[in-house]
């Protein structure tokens, strides 16, 4: 990991591909696709499942699903990570792509519970799709402009939250599998989207130009990137924010339900609401913002709003309020919104073009992880005291605030980890 001093400076522009902003909104179409696909087939996962196990097994079983998922995805994402700064984003996003249509076939047509593992080891194995499209965006942007484009992609995946449930039970009533099938043929549809209308981002003077065992080491890439401290602090800022926000994303229907008492239509309703605010807060009030403040300060402000709101659910529990409910979940998506666009801009920032994939492979497998231990980490918390999970969220969440405003400066240069990948 020797860097020379001309490797240390940030990474020229491609001006051809910069320019070309229709080639960005064909990314934002394609996150948008993707994201109806996933979000009609999550009503149907509890039905799927439950042809194959016991009621009192479901929920189990989809743990154990999501758990197999978010596995592969923590091995898998920085290895291909690594090859689309080897190969190019587009091979890379394009067998991801391929991987998740076989998952999501394999998963219509079920037949077993076997075959359901096999589908989501298919489609985790070959997870790469987000963090080379994060890839691709830091290719063909100005780093200033970063935020703004991370931002519209979190918007496009909250217009897939808001539509696809409601088609994916539509389609769930006609025959349990379509929705899965549907979802095959958006992701394929993106496939050919990317085949066809997309140009490669990563030109081959800015690749890496060696393969070694290390290259498909998940380990040696963690090893790599975590040595560059600059680096390191924003990625220990980004698993403190998430481990936060996953708290959050995945207790608080069983908050709402246990504590509420809420059904699923006062649940739906608010979870409609989450979409509106994500894509408003991400499409709309983050770039207006960005005219007028820095992306630290917004940052910043995105994590104090986020621990605002985990602190309203706190509140709630001993002051019980519709309105400090919808308070809360309107904080902590705006918070959200502003945070993880800004978060991702100046992640992308931290390295140049040749090791991008790189970074956002570890990044993706690191919330895998968190993907992964959140859940059963709240659990316990939960079952001991709902307001101790809470109270505990909203701490990691002012730590990640502080570490941002005392430790991490306006801007970094780029680092190049001229090795061998």
């Amino acid at each position: 990991m020797n860097a020379t001093p001309e490797t240390n400076k940030p990474a020229k522009s491609h001006p051809a591909i910069k320019s070309n902003k229709h080639v960005l909104w064909i990314i934002i179409g394609v996150v948008a696709l993707n994201s109806i696909g996933m979000s009609m087939v999550l009503p149907l996962l509890p039905f799927i499942v439950g042809k194959y196990l016991p009621v009192k097994e479901v929920v189990f079983g989809m743990s154990a699903l999501m758990s197999v998922f978010a596995a592969c995805t923590f091995f898998a994402a920085p290895v291909f990570g690594a090859l689309s700064d080897r190969f190019g984003r587009k091979i890379i996003l394009l067998i991801s792509l391929l991987g998740s249509v076989i998952g999501y076939v394999l998963f219509g047509i079920g037949g077993a519970l076997w075959v359901l593992f096999l589908a989501r080891i298919i489609d985790g194995l070959t997870a790469g799709n987000i963090s080379t499209l994060f890839a691709y965006i830091s290719d063909s942007t100005e780093p200033k402009e970063r935020p703004k484009w991370f931002g519209y992609m979190g918007a496009a995946m909250g217009i897939g939250k808001l539509g696809g449930p409601a088609l994916g039970g539509l389609l769930g009533s006609i025959a349990l599998g379509l929705p899965f099938f549907v979802t095959a043929a958006l992701i394929f549809i993106s496939g050919l989207a990317v085949y066809f209308l997309l140009p490669e981002s990563l030109a081959p003077e800015k690749r890496t130009q060696h393969l070694s065992f290390n290259s498909f080491n998940t380990f040696s890439h963690f090893q790599g990137i975590f040595s560059l401290k600059g680096v390191k602090l924003l990625l220990v800022l980004g698993v403190l924010f998430y481990i936060g926000l996953g708290i959050f994303q995945f207790n608080f229907v069983i908050f709402l339900k246990d504590i509420y008492k809420w059904g699923p239509a006062l649940i739906g309703a608010l979870l409609t609401l989450v979409g509106i605010f994500e894509i408003m807060s991400r499409a709309v009030l983050l770039p207006w913002l960005l005219k007028h403040f820095s992306e630290k300060f917004i940052g910043i402000a995105g994590l104090m709003g986020l621990s605002a709101g985990l602190g309203l659910i706190l509140l709630s529990i001993f002051v019980p309020s519709v309105i400090i409910i919808a308070l809360a979940v309107i904080f902590i998506i705006t918070g959200e919104g502003l945070f993880d666009p800004t978060y991702n801009g100046k992640l992308s920032q931290s390295v140049d073009e040749s090791k991008q994939g790189t970074l956002q492979g570890v990044n993706q497998s690191l919330q895998a992880a968190n993907n992964m231990l959140v859940p059963l980490g709240a659990a316990a918390i939960y079952f001991y005291s709902p307001g101790m999970l809470y109270a505990t969220a909203t701490f990691i969440i002012l730590a990640a605030a502080f570490m941002y405003a005392k430790f991490l400066p306006q801007n970094k240069p780029a680092h190049n980890l001229n090795e061998t990948v």
